[in-house]
């Protein structure tokens, strides 16, 4: 009988294996992690030239799981457990992941928002490893097609092999989703946005979001760009840094979202889930205007507390349910 590998083995081999080619020389670890998910996914050691010792270890691996079936939220606890180790020794600062609970808990916000909606069509303009987009898929009835976009060619390569062993077909493209155009519309976004600045000043000189003095916050470039792949009516779910509406110079963004789309509601994390307060995030839940679109008669605003307090999330949920319920619906 096939027995199924659990997130704490596949990690393991997963580790085992990326280190093994980072020490042979085929990489940094972010890079050879996705190599042996490659090789997990192929059935196959594919990277050559390999060390007997290397080739060894790497054998020893495929041993441990051979005959073992995997589950999708299995694949990816396994894959987010490495890709944080390697985060640890990058010196990239945008390398980042969305924590599972912030994940999940936005699977939730989406399935209520599509109302059991069939179909969707999901499109991350920051997908970055893929974890959050496929952290969304396992918990979300529905989604038919979903499209990444970043321009980390090494976040990328994982978001791919993740996807594989998850057996979805993501579109993944490694392309700067601001500049570039072409994505299919769609009807949903999804994305934890990136805090920073948009260096490419002449792709957004044209902006209505770009600020009367300063240079363009990343968030401003990646919201307003991914709008235009938004079908009319369409929902978004953006993970936010909770200074993004009172920074200096931001009345031309606030000026546009209010005429281009509807703030459904506005959740702010607990401040325990980041390491300072400046650090703070929110969930930020639209739809794109359309014919047939209507504000409802009350936005959903909240602070959530952590989400460890059991009791006191139960509630919350009791409370997000009923505006769900008798407000958005």
């Amino acid at each position: 009988m096939e027995r199924q590998i659990d997130t704490d083995q596949l990690f393991h081999v997963l580790d085992e294996m990326a280190q093994t080619l980072s020490n042979e020389g085929h990489g940094s670890y972010l890079e050879t992690l996705a190599l042996a998910g490659d090789n997990l996914f192929q059935g196959s050691i594919m990277q050559q030239p390999l060390s007997d010792v290397a080739f060894k270890k790497m054998e020893e691996q495929f041993k441990k799981i051979d005959q073992m079936t995997m589950e999708r939220e299995t694949v990816r606890k396994a894959f987010q457990l490495a890709i944080i180790k390697g985060m640890k020794q990058a010196v990239q600062p945008h390398h980042a992941m969305t924590p599972d609970g912030i994940a999940i808990f936005m699977s939730y916000l989406l399935k209520r928002l599509l109302k059991d909606q069939l179909g969707v069509s999901v499109y991350d303009p920051a997908v970055g490893t893929g974890n959050m987009l496929t952290a969304m898929m396992n918990h979300t009835e529905g989604i038919e097609r979903a499209i990444g976009a970043d321009v980390d060619e090494s976040l990328i390569r994982l978001a791919f092999v993740m996807s594989n062993l998850q057996q979805y077909e993501l579109e993944l493209y490694n392309m700067d989703s601001v500049k570039e155009e072409g994505i299919p519309t769609v009807d949903v976004i999804v994305s934890d946005l990136p805090n920073g600045i948009y260096t490419n000043d002449e792709v957004v000189e044209s902006f209505n979001t770009k600020p009367s003095e300063g240079r363009m916050p990343a968030e401003y470039a990646i919201i307003e760009s991914s709008l235009r792949a938004l079908k009319p009516g369409g929902v978004m779910l953006f993970l936010i840094p909770n200074d993004m509406f009172t920074r200096e110079h931001s009345e031309a963004f606030r000026t546009f979202m209010r005429k281009e789309t509807i703030t459904l509601g506005m959740l702010q994390l607990p401040d325990t889930m980041f390491k300072a307060e400046r650090h703070g995030k929110s969930i930020w839940m639209l739809q794109k205007q359309g014919p047939d679109v209507s504000a409802p008669q009350q936005a959903l605003f909240a602070e959530l507390p952590s989400f460890t307090r059991a009791e006191a999330m139960t509630d919350m949920m009791a409370k997000i349910n009923e505006w769900f319920d008798h407000i958005y619906n």
